[in-house]
């Protein structure tokens, strides 16, 4: 199949197009339609007309833009017309939505001339939060920008324009940084005099670059001062006084070349004679001036930058528009100013020097970066970029004093802004705060983590965030000089210090935890010289600090499968009384959180062990504040058939003798406890007073099998498994577990040895 046809079908398969308009409400019920539309919907409109702000309140105008074309200046398709435009702004829509949770309407338009565009955009005011004009060619969206700027009241922002302007200034800065430059004296050579090159040009002189030592060259050569023919108001502004008259010519000891012209529009002769350590920014799409590979064979030294993705240093626009956007939405900004724009370069720009998240390299099949000549600007799948640009826009907006909203706490406002990339991050950002709040309530004690599989790189990246957040102090252990290989190749070794590295059988604990462990399983057919093989090993040196309260809780599991990693833990440290050991993963939605047991641990548990895991799992729930709804799962419903459904049933029972102020019930069926129109319409006697959240699985199978199936195909996220029952803070890891969930895994265990500390504390344990 040709790419083309690829293309064709990807776009014209399922629904026609990419986007869809999906309620926000629920719209299901009689009653939801009459507050929906008729007749509820007349109460908004009369507040909204008395009152116009509460158009923000009422409606999604807040998080509303508008991407719009006339078709003039499509990508590198030229002037296709406004309906040939629309599949790309359709993919901007969804650009918007991806990179920041913002709703689009793509909006084409058959408007020519400059007057009529002005016009049908002005009108669409009442609409929109913002509008991002797209692909209308210049000079008129100089002034089409111009004007709507002027004569509307929310943000209007030319991507063409300021997107690339934005992104390559952000490369510039670090270019000239990692080259030894200062802006202020680097000649520049900017080939192209459209829209983007006119707003790069402004842009790196608002940045420090002189106008002087920028030469601008369109189809016709330099423009410079004194020529006639194909000169507009915009050229006059970077005509400049010079001899040079060609491209080549002003090549000619330049430190910097920008491309925002044709494929093809510089030859390999033609870059070297450029200055040392040239700059070379080829961004003409979808084909560069200049490949890559053909910079590198004449000039080694070059840094180049494409806005192609299949080269190093992609220019891409969406690593801006959305991120300002969201800034000046959420300040209810009137313009997007140069304020905010350069505000916007200067964020990207610190980003990129900070080290890359494993998630971003998971991205790009596994490929690391790292700041220097081949990594100039973040990645696009940096899910970073939102959380430093937005703020930095919206400070940029108060300071300049065009925000009609300020942002009151910064540090809220991220955690707002980390909603938008998914459930999972608000859950496990709640669950920081929750372990920052109970160590700052302690004198700054941190919770004491300690990870047996110290020489694990996957272990060791996410110490590095752990350190950084404060979430924990982290112990290590391991072989001192191999861990400490292991942090230089991975440039972490600066952590060094704010960490605790053990050997087990060298630390001064070892014949103390080896006595201990024998004196404990010696009438279970342990030796001494087992006792001292086991305390040997990380895993039962790990279990045995928690248990000697030398650590607050481990983490284990990085590289081994699950029942070696949970033997120490149940050997050494051993259930709670009167509970089971047992496995629970949290499936994040957008409005709630269901938790599902056991997962991990038991093969076919009783009745009995059933309603064990089911008061663990109802503590955890009202730990989180939700009240703890537990439905008993099986293949009928409320049938107690012998078997399964008999098993459920009785557990059931179990767990109101054990907790009568428990909503549960079972035996049922997936649909029916997830469910509650289902429930309450066929199962009026049910217990539960609205759908579960906490689901009990009959057996080991059963489970394993449906929460792997949610974690693939499911539309929310899953976390976990963590491990219940244990009378201290232990959790195993999946084999298959990223940095990412590394770090979520010892939140929440942080999480519990607090909650358990407390527990033990209060019963003068």
């Amino acid at each position: 199949m040709t790419f083309e046809q690829e293309a064709l079908d990807f776009h014209s398969k399922g629904k026609p197009g990419k986007i869809e308009v999906i309620p926000s409400k629920p719209t299901h019920t009689e009653k939801a339609l009459s507050l929906a539309y008729s007749p509820g919907v007349a109460v908004p409109c009369k507040a909204i007309a008395k009152n116009p702000e509460l158009v923000y309140e009422y409606t999604a105008k807040g998080n509303l833009v508008a991407v719009i074309s006339n078709g003039t200046a499509v990508l590198g398709l030229g002037n296709i017309g406004a309906l040939a435009s629309k599949p790309v702004m359709e993919g901007k829509g969804i650009l918007f939505k991806q990179f920041a949770g913002i709703d689009v309407f793509d909006i084409e338009i058959n408007q020519m001339d400059i007057e009529s565009t002005i016009s049908a955009i002005k009108a669409l005011e009442p609409t929109f939060g913002g509008i991002n004009l797209e692909d209308i060619k210049a000079p008129e969206c100089f002034e089409i920008e111009e004007r709507l700027k002027k004569e509307m009241k929310i943000p209007v922002f030319h991507d063409d324009q300021h997107g690339t302007a934005i992104i390559s200034g952000a490369a510039l800065i670090n270019a000239c940084e990692i080259t030894g430059r200062k802006l202020s004296d680097i000649r520049l050579v900017v080939n192209g005099a459209g829209a983007s090159a006119v707003a790069c040009s402004k842009i790196f002189i608002s940045l420090g670059v002189r106008r002087e030592n920028l030469m601008m060259c369109d189809s016709t050569g330099v423009i410079y001062k004194g020529r006639k023919d194909g000169m507009n108001k915009y050229k006059d502004l970077f005509a400049v006084d010079t001899e040079k008259r060609t491209l080549s010519e002003a090549l000619v000891g330049a430190d910097v070349f920008v491309g925002l012209s044709v494929a093809g529009a510089v030859t390999p002769e033609m870059i070297v004679p450029m200055a040392k350590k040239p700059i070379i920014f080829a961004m003409a799409n979808p084909d560069p001036e200049i490949t890559p590979p053909e910079v590198k064979k004449v000039r080694p030294d070059a840094i180049v930058a494409t806005g192609r993705s299949d080269f190093a240093n992609q220019v891409n626009n969406v690593l801006g528009f959305p991120s300002i956007f969201r800034g000046a939405l959420d300040t209810r900004a009137t313009q997007i100013n140069e304020e905010m724009k350069l505000a916007a370069v200067q964020a990207l720009a610190k980003l990129a020097r900070e080290n890359v998240p494993d998630k971003v390299s998971m991205a790009y099949e596994g490929k690391s970066f790292k700041y220097g000549p081949e990594y100039l600007i973040p990645k696009p799948f940096d899910t970073r970029v939102l959380l430093w640009v937005a703020p930095a826009v919206a400070k940029a907006a108060m300071d300049s004093g065009v925000a009609q909203k300020n942002i009151e706490d910064f540090n809220a406002y991220k955690d707002t802004l980390e909603s938008f990339q998914g459930p999972s991050k608000v859950f496990i950002r709640n669950a920081i705060h929750k372990v920052k709040a109970h160590s700052d309530l302690h004198g700054g004690h941190l919770p004491r983590i300690v990870f047996p599989e110290g020489h694990s790189g996957k272990i060791l990246k996410a110490v590095k965030t752990l350190v950084e957040e404060g979430i924990c102090f982290p112990i290590l252990l391991g072989y001192p000089d191999r861990i400490q290989a292991k942090l230089k190749s991975l440039e972490l070794d600066y952590l060094q210090g704010k960490m605790e590295v053990i050997h087990p059988s060298q630390a001064v604990q070892f014949k103390k935890y080896t006595h201990e462990l024998y004196q404990r399983r010696a009438r279970k057919g342990m030796l001494m010289a087992e006792s001292e093989r086991l305390m040997g090993d990380p895993n039962y040196f790990a279990a045995m600090m928690v248990e000697m309260n030398d650590a607050d809780g481990m983490v284990t599991g990085a590289t081994l499968n699950y029942a070696d990693a949970v033997r120490p833990i149940l050997q050494t440290i051993g259930t709670s009384h009167d509970h089971v050991a047992c496995g629970l993963n949290f499936m994040l939605l957008e409005d709630r959180f269901l938790l599902l047991a056991d997962t991990t641990v038991n093969l076919n548990p009783t009745a009995e062990q059933l309603c064990s895991i089911a008061l663990l799992s109802a503590k955890v729930a009202e730990y989180f504040e939700a009240k703890p709804r537990i439905a008993l799962m099986s293949y009928s419903n409320f049938t107690g058939q012998k078997g399964t459904p008999e098993k459920m049933k009785k557990a059931a029972q179990l767990i109101k003798m054990r907790r009568p102020d428990l909503e549960v019930d079972g035996d049922m069926q997936a649909d029916t406890a997830v469910n509650f129109d289902i429930m309450n319409r066929i199962f009026p006697f049910c217990e539960l007073k609205d759908s579960a959240n906490i689901l009990i699985f009959p057996n080991l199978e059963a489970s394993n099998i449906g929460y792997k199936l949610l974690q693939q195909l499911g539309k929310g996220e899953v976390i976990g498994p963590f491990l219940m029952g244990v009378r201290k803070s232990a959790n195993v890891l999946q084999r298959t577990t990223t940095v990412e969930s590394i770090v979520n895994s010892v939140v929440l265990t942080a999480l519990e040895s607090q909650y358990l500390k407390e527990k033990r504390l209060s019963k003068g344990v």
